[in-house]
């Protein structure tokens, strides 16, 4: 695939053009509704599927069903991305309206370091084909620890990533605004939120570990890699929003998302004995995935009446209190004589 270097420059430009309108919708700190989420996951994507279908009529068939495999398994991917998120939030209690922010910046973040990533991944394989090998085997690995762990996570404080940052930066145990540092004490102090993005990034570079290997199982195009990672990445943040409140009835999503780790990873280690039309591969995700979401949904689909119910029922025993009697105003009448109990 032949890319020049103006095509390259065009996409970073796109890119950033993106994140810049994007910044200026959310220049005020809000909490971000489900239809404002809902209309810009539209909207990222409908740029994603656009890019694809310029790769599509540029270079052909064969490579735009590439890109568009890398764009399906990398959003998919994502989805795991969004679990962490509200494990996150919820466990420093960032309020709703600060978290556009600190996802903004952690997106921009992340372009950036599997940018790097795909270019490490790119040189390993052009210097060494076995590496594809290693890839494969990693991510049926990761694939069977995902499916054995079924989306439990630790808190997030006790990991190392944190009592790192805290053992190095100054950090305050109150939020102030929207700001990343303050100063306090005569020096400057991380806040909360600063705290919060850094364990966004570390926990992307993390699942970008697995993310970025799998893209290259349908594709060893560098451009295609990393322009189906990052659109892909662009619509994070609209569907962290967009899902946040519905991840409990996604039970059987892990499962799913380890099927498809487990799935390419060995349409890599079969390279040599049959290798896995594209498109075969991208129906394989496309109905693990359905069949998840599917399954997910109708196992669930009691909980939220349940809830419902049980929010009735409590409403329903709350004693309300009775309006306290009101206060008898003297007469006016000089024969009128004030009790305890009104006039007479």
């Amino acid at each position: 695939m032949n890319v020049p270097l103006w095509a390259w420059f065009a996409v970073l430009g796109v890119i950033l053009a993106m994140l810049a309108v994007d910044l200026v919708a959310h220049r005020s700190a809000h909490v971000v509704g489900v239809r404002e989420a809902a209309a810009w996951s539209a909207v990222w994507v409908a740029l994603g599927l656009a890019f694809g279908g310029v790769i599509w009529w540029q270079y052909g068939a064969d490579l735009g069903t590439q890109y568009l495999a890398g764009y399906v398994i990398e959003k998919s991917l994502a989805v795991d991305n969004v679990f962490v998120f509200a494990l996150l939030f919820a466990a420093f209690a960032v309020p709703r309206q600060y978290q556009h922010r600190v996802l903004f910046y952690g997106v921009i973040g992340a372009l950036v370091f599997r940018a790097a990533l795909i270019a490490v991944g790119s040189v390993l394989l052009a210097s060494f084909a076995w590496i594809l090998y290693v890839f494969g085997a990693f991510l049926v690995l990761t694939g069977i620890r995902m499916a054995r762990s079924r989306g439990q996570h630790k808190d997030p404080r006790a990991g190392w990533a944190y009592r790192s940052f805290r053992r190095v930066v100054p950090t305050t145990d109150d939020y102030h605004g929207a700001r990343f540092w303050v100063r306090a004490g005569g020096r400057w102090m991380a806040t909360p939120l600063l705290v919060v993005l850094v364990l966004v990034e570390v926990t992307d570079v993390v699942f970008a570990v697995d993310s970025i290997p799998a893209v290259f199982a349908v594709t060893q195009e560098p451009f295609l890699v990393f322009t189906s990672n990052a659109f892909a990445i662009l619509g994070l943040r609209a569907m962290y929003f967009l899902l946040a409140d519905l991840m409990h009835r996604f039970v059987h999503l892990t499962l799913g998302l380890a099927l498809v780790l487990v799935w390419v990873g060995v349409k890599m280690l079969l390279l040599e004995v049959w290798k896995i039309p594209t498109l075969l591969s991208l129906g394989v995700v496309v109905t693990i995935l359905a069949v998840a979401v599917v399954t997910s949904l109708r196992a669930t689909r009691t909980v939220d009446v349940d809830l419902t119910d049980a929010a009735d029922a409590a409403a329903a025993e709350t004693v309300v209190p009775q309006a306290l009697p009101t206060t008898p105003q003297p007469s006016s009448s000089p024969d009128a004589v004030t009790s305890p109990g009104g006039t007479r």
